[in-house]
């Protein structure tokens, strides 16, 4: 069985999402949560499923190396990404080439980048007046969702959408599809080799 860690740093819904799939499966479980923000409720929702929760500054995460000794530490075989809006440090990155990815709430590459997430996507979707929206599953690399398109599914705008409403369509999308595109991903990696340390 594979270890998953999900990066998230808001409310957590997906993360929980996925943690519930993977409840009932043997292919792979959310070994750990980890989250850049303190007061982030994805980590009580990881507490709440008896996963390890754990808050990092930007220190640990880009110079002490401390998160992907967490990482090593919970053999963490691959890493999802769960509205998490940091950059992924190349430690990381070489650590876990094509085991990163992310899902984004429109049709890269249109709305993607530094600052388009969330409502903000949704805004610069109807503002412009496009027929359809949906989500994009694509690897991470060194810059905001330019990493290999992987899974994209649409839904259509109709006249009265609200940015409510669409995000409540894209949200419907992200519950359906990532842990399966997640699962159809881990299955086919190789058993993770790489002996963590023996404390984080």
């Amino acid at each position: 069985m594979k270890n998953i860690a999900i990066f998230a740093s808001g409310s957590g819904t997906n993360a929980e999402n996925i943690i519930t799939y993977f409840s009932t499966r043997n292919t792979a479980k959310v070994a750990i949560v980890l989250s850049n923000k303190r007061d982030s409720f994805v980590l009580e929702r990881a507490t709440k499923h008896n996963i390890r929760s754990v808050f990092f500054d930007r220190k640990e995460f880009y110079i002490t190396g401390k998160v992907l000794r967490y990482l090593l530490l919970y053999k963490v075989d691959f890493i999802v990404l769960a509205g998490f809006l940091w950059l992924v440090p190349e430690s990381i990155l070489e650590q876990y080439p094509e085991r990163i990815i992310n899902i984004h709430p429109a049709l890269l590459p249109k709305y993607g980048g530094k600052g388009m997430y969330g409502e903000n996507v949704h805004r610069m979707v109807l503002a412009n007046s496009d027929k359809e929206s949906g989500i994009s599953i694509h690897y991470v690399n060194k810059l905001y969702d330019k990493g290999d398109i992987i899974f994209q599914t649409k839904c259509k705008i109709e006249k009265s959408e609200t940015e409510e409403s669409l995000a409540s369509k894209v949200h419907a999308l992200e519950y359906l599809h990532y842990p399966k595109v997640i699962e159809k991903l881990v299955v086919k990696l190789p058993e993770f080799l790489i002996k963590g340390p023996e404390e984080a």
